[in-house]
């Protein structure tokens, strides 16, 4: 597993427990970057010169490369803030200029109506035969007049206000991909930090995690949309308090309604305009979105991400990006082509294709240069089971010893968790618990961001007969490593062994 060789140290908790030699075999991590947050931190090219220089890093001329070109990247940033800044002065003017133009048209237009007797009667003779026939004509597109007269409001406004102002060039992203184990992740997570004082809306999301969040704003989405208000409730205050009467009023409502329904027709541009929503909607300025692990598992990451992505990269949000593979190596199953297609040509156009070539994997490096820290135990026998006991004991006996059975945490989407011991911060699991049941990656990042340190017990060796546990252990780790977790495993093998499979057969395709 990829990502256990660092993740197993990082728990400064753990960090004091030294063991004895014994007989029974361990595999010893230390983790050579500080994931801790600080402020003002340099750019990510001294940044990494910094580690190097200390013995922290092996330098590596592929990393440097690529920590030059964040850095490059970095350099860009704090110009394209300010431009970005004035973009939204000047668009929020326009936007407000416009709607005070729209409304001004369509109380004209009500204005008029409301006047001409005749077209009220034949409004009430279309509502009255549709209610009685219950049945729109069979030739009758949905929604053609209102769509007519949209467009045709559209192109006035147009006219008088202008076109949707312009936002500034945005800097090219990077795509970072290569080997695993070969810093993708470290260094964006380098340019990430630096960015911080300098740009206002930044996000840094793993895959995971992103498709949950998409989840959850499609979800809240679709309910608003499909909650069904009396008039009254749905009419906003301005028209009701319109010296029109009341059928002008309704006229307008579904004029209002019809426009708003126009603008969330197409759910993940409104998705992805949430994404840097989080109570700052009234900081104007530029974006940057850090996506780890980038990739397109099924059909919907793909049509998700085409659209996401497209959406911001067009409202010049700035993308870095890392993934295994190349963009157009990420859908090798083929499936749906044509948006997969236009999914990298938007990423292509807007970020910089990097690769890091080093074929070391630098997690097994820290691991073999490291013996002082112990974290992953096995096999499954008294020594290695009473050593992972000890430890479990000094961490909860340094945090008061205070241990908390079945406590519940909360779950995206409005589902909880009960953990079954716990005490401030450090949580104890057995494997069967967390990969044997029906829980996914919003579980596990419910258990990381609780919990900084976790115990495993009772670890198997991998094998297709479990093939579905061993993806949801992979999903656990990549979590509990993407939020920094400590993870202390008692297991059936050595990491090496681990997925190499049983005598039922090895696991296929499991990586990828």
């Amino acid at each position: 597993m990829r990502r256990i060789w660092n993740l197993l140290s990082k728990s400064k908790q753990l960090a004091a427990f030294s063991s004895s030699a014994s007989k029974f075999r361990v595999t010893a991590f230390r983790s050579y970057c500080d994931q801790s947050n600080r402020q003002n931190l340099p750019g990510p090219l001294v940044q990494y010169k910094s580690l190097v220089d200390q013995g922290k890093l092996q330098y590596d001329p592929y990393q440097e490369s690529v920590a030059s070109e964040l850095e490059s990247l970095l350099a860009r940033l704090e110009q394209y803030e300010k431009d970005m800044e004035e973009y939204h002065v000047n668009l929020a003017n326009w936007e407000k200029q416009r709607e005070n133009e729209r409304r001004r048209l369509l109380m004209e237009e009500v204005e008029l109506h409301q006047k001409d007797e005749d077209w009220w009667k034949r409004l009430n003779n279309k509502l009255t035969e549709r209610w009685a026939s219950r049945k729109r004509p069979a030739n009758m597109e949905s929604g053609v007049g209102k769509w007519v007269s949209y467009l045709k409001r559209e192109k006035k406004l147009d006219s008088l206000v202008g076109r949707r102002p312009t936002a500034p060039p945005a800097p090219k992203g990077l795509y970072i991909y290569g080997n695993v184990g070969s810093g993708k992740t470290m260094l964006m997570d380098m340019f990430y930090s630096s960015t911080k004082g300098i740009v206002k809306h930044r996000k840094r999301y793993h895959f995971h995690e992103a498709m949950l969040r998409i989840n959850e704003h499609m979800h809240k989405i679709w309910k608003s949309q499909m909650e069904e208000k009396p008039l009254q409730s749905t009419v906003a205050g301005w028209i009701m308090s319109l010296p029109f009467d009341m059928k002008a009023k309704e006229w307008l409502a579904a004029e209002e309604r019809y426009k708003q329904d126009m603008q969330i027709k197409n759910i993940l541009p409104a998705v992805a305009d949430k994404f840097f929503l989080d109570g700052e909607e009234n900081e104007k300025g530029a974006s940057i979105l850090c996506f780890d692990e980038i990739q397109t598992v099924d059909v919907f990451a793909i049509v998700a991400l085409s659209g996401i992505l497209s959406r911001l990269l067009s409202s010049g949000t700035i993308i870095v990006a890392t993934s295994n593979r190349a963009p157009s190596d990420l859908n090798e199953a083929g499936m749906q082509k044509e948006i997969f297609q236009k999914l990298v040509s938007k990423l292509e156009d807007h970020c910089e294709k990097v690769l890091i070539g080093s074929e070391i994997d630098y997690r097994r490096f820290i691991a073999q240069k490291s013996e002082n820290q112990v974290h992953f135990l096995w096999p499954i026998e008294k020594e290695a089971i009473n050593e992972f006991e000890k430890k479990w004991h000094d961490v909860t006996s340094r945090l008061g010893g205070r241990i908390v059975s079945n406590t519940t945490i909360s779950v995206m989407f409005g589902r909880t968790l009960e953990v079954p011991e716990s005490v401030d911060g450090v949580a104890r699991f057995t494997f069967e618990y967390l990969c044997g049941r029906p829980l996914g990656a919003a579980d596990y990042i419910a258990v990381a961001e609780n919990f900084h340190t976790v115990f495993i017990s009772d670890i198997p060796v991998m094998s297709m007969r479990i093939r579905d546990k061993a993806r949801r252990f992979i999903t656990l780790i990549d979590e509990l490593y993407n939020h920094h977790c400590c993870l202390c495993c008692l297991a059936s093998s050595s990491i090496d062994e681990l997925f190499q499979g049983t005598e039922e057969g090895t696991l296929f395709d499991l990586e990828r």
